[in-house]
């Protein structure tokens, strides 16, 4: 496996990351595959690092049908995430939301 591989391996496996509609999910899954990269950075053992990239093409196919599944459920952005979610604005810019007694 060549170094270009590996990179290729690395962008698909945040690339996909981004892909999951909760944002703990997307960060800990880019978490999770930067450290796993840094942790192997300098192998140099051939069957080692073929064994490395097949884990890692199996953990990118689990992703994808994980990111998938998640994006059927639609949840509200995170304050982290930026951005204003709602059901409509406010008189001044604010969120208003409704909730199961009427309008907060």
């Amino acid at each position: 496996m060549s170094a270009f591989e590996a990179r290729s391996l690395f962008r698909s496996l945040l690339r996909q990351s981004n892909q999951f509609a909760a944002y703990n999910f997307r960060e800990y899954a880019k978490r999770r595959t930067r450290d796993a990269f840094r942790e192997h950075i300098g192998e140099s053992d051939g069957r080692k690092v073929q064994e490395l990239m097949q884990k890692g093409l199996k953990e990118l196919q689990g992703m994808k049908r994980q990111t998938v599944v998640s994006q059927f459920f639609q949840l509200d952005r995170l304050v982290v995430e930026g951005g204003k979610t709602g059901k409509q604005t406010g008189n001044r810019g604010g969120i208003v939301r409704q909730t199961e007694h009427g309008w907060d």
